[in-house]
């Protein structure tokens, strides 16, 4: 039986994103799993695992909102940015003081300028920045426009800073760490770093892996799977029935049955798509020259996940 929907795992330190999607597809058999956003083998945090079409709505998870909880220790500048590499200059932070802190967050806030670290997963040339980095190469990375939409100190603890982050797709917390320091004149690197929320999903609702096991074991892991739409929870919904459904899941566009009261949908706006029986069938986009549905991802509503409600971490 192929499975469709979200796992809320919380990823340890010490393992890799990839390692979570083989221990899940070995415990439950399902062949076609992903995550929805890589996790460093530092970090702990909310690692969505997706399953079967599921699997579809990785991007939404990818591009939406994260929020990161980090330790960045000042005074050591590291080649990863963080504690796993090896510590290329030292500095005296003692002079630092909360009020240099604050005043250097602030150009860290909004739209920013980032350069990713070389020991991460993009690619140049065709090759991965951390293949070049671990065979000796620094080459040179172009700055990528990101969005940091809150950046809190939440705690002073020199030489450590305590940050809260939330923020846009394809920002680097190992990059914010280590220019912050650059900033302060001493360098820094990250220490300690948990994703605390990604999309809809958050620390205090997700699932350990020895928890996920345990509930394997007793044949209640369906339990702990979410449907697939919760992704996508943010979106309008319409229904169809009879001839329409079979429409919508055959890819052609239909007028859709919105709420009542809702706003008139905007060209191009994306609604989630339920058939009579309430099963998750698509996504379609408005086309308000024709004023149809024209649907973008088809689902074929099949064994869905179950909770819907909030649990404990255990």
């Amino acid at each position: 039986m192929t499975v469709n929907g979200v796992l809320n795992l919380y990823k340890p330190v010490g393992e890799t994103s990839m390692d979570m999607v083989r221990i899940v597809k070995r415990l439950t058999g399902q062949k076609k799993v992903g995550h929805g956003g890589t996790l460093d083998p530092i970090a702990s945090g909310v690692l969505p695992i997706c399953f079967g079409q599921a699997t579809r709505l990785m991007d939404p998870l990818v591009d939406g909102v994260k929020r990161y909880h980090t330790r960045v220790r000042l005074g050591e500048t590291t080649d990863t940015y963080d504690a796993a590499g090896t510590v290329t200059a030292t500095a005296d932070a003692s002079g630092v003081t909360r009020e240099d802190v604050d005043a250097a967050l602030e150009e860290f806030r909004g739209v920013i300028q980032q350069v990713p670290p070389m020991y991460s997963a993009l690619k140049q040339g065709g090759e991965r920045l951390y293949d070049l980095a671990r065979a000796g190469f620094d080459v040179k990375r172009e700055a990528r426009e990101v969005v940091v939409h809150g950046l809190t100190l939440e705690a002073f603890e020199p030489p450590d800073v305590v940050l809260d982050i939330v923020c846009g797709r394809g920002v680097y917390v190992r990059s914010l760490g280590h220019d912050l320091g650059q900033a302060l004149g001493c360098g820094g690197h990250v220490v300690e770093l948990e994703r605390r929320a990604a999309g809809p999903f958050t620390s205090d609702d997700a699932v350990t892996p020895d928890r996920f096991r345990e509930a394997v074991e007793a044949g209640e892991w369906m339990d702990l799977v979410h449907p697939p739409d919760i992704v996508v929870a943010n979106l309008p919904a319409g229904t169809v029935a009879g001839a329409l459904e079979t429409f919508v899941k055959s890819g052609r566009s239909v007028v859709l049955g919105g709420r009542e009261g809702m706003e008139p949908p905007r060209h191009g706006e994306l609604w989630r798509v339920y058939g009579h029986d309430g099963s998750f069938i698509a996504l379609a986009r408005y086309d308000k020259p024709t004023g149809q549905w024209r649907p973008e991802k088809v689902f074929d509503g099949g064994q869905q996940g179950r909770r819907r409600g909030a649990g404990a971490r255990g």
